[in-house]
């Protein structure tokens, strides 16, 4: 997360829903020769604080969690693009990147294996739902044969949250206008992830003027 306080202002209920609505990030523990890493689709479960989600068997992540549970961090990025300095039209600026992201912290389990059909089914339904008006698929559409082949080979754990960090750097340091003309320049050169989407939160965080 970026030092800055002024990048860090986003209420935490903001931050988490954030990571909610994307439901997709890279999980990172740390492993016996350093960091391991895997991207994945998760799911939020509020009654217990956590975040839900499946690894494959194979993976060293799920290896490294047979037995009791590990500190874990899930990033979670938003929109992003590259700003040219001179894109503020004032002097003496820099380059820099802006940017939204959320860390979600804490410590990552094993759950038992009868858990899993309940992680799979969350985490479909809540990209599913996003779909509509198409109609939401549901593992009940597989047959039992290929759908118990499946779970066979997956492993669900649940991250039981301790932080949740957001970071919304959009140029909340620079004036109301530089901070529009940059918007306007991110929005045309279609540099990063989103780009639109990003100048759109630049110009309504107007933190200075």
């Amino acid at each position: 997360m970026h030092p800055n306080p002024v990048f860090r202002k986003t209420p935490v209920a903001d931050a988490i829903q954030f990571a909610k609505t994307r439901g997709f990030g890279i999980l990172s523990v740390n492993g016996l020769e350093g960091p391991l890493l895997s991207h994945i689709p998760f799911v939020f479960d509020d009654e217990n604080h956590a975040v839900d989600l499946h690894l494959v068997r194979s993976n060293p992540i799920a290896r490294l969690l047979s037995e009791k549970p590990v500190p874990a961090v899930i990033a979670v990025s938003g929109p992003d693009s590259y700003v040219s300095p001179d894109w503020y039209q004032t002097d003496d600026q820099v380059p820099t990147w802006n940017y939204v992201a959320v860390h979600l912290r804490g410590d990552l389990e094993r759950l038992a294996s009868d858990k899993l059909r309940s992680v799979l089914d969350k985490t479909s339904e809540h990209f599913e739902n996003q779909l509509h008006p198409k109609t939401p698929w549901s593992a009940d559409k597989m047959s039992d044969d290929t759908l118990h082949k499946m779970m066979r080979a997956i492993v669900p754990f649940r991250l039981r949250l301790r932080t949740v960090d957001g970071t919304w750097k959009l140029n909340q340091n620079k004036s109301r206008a530089a901070r529009e003309s940059a918007a306007n320049h991110i929005e045309s050169a279609q540099i990063g992830m989103q780009p639109e989407k990003l100048a759109d939160l630049m110009r309504e965080n107007n933190e200075s003027t």
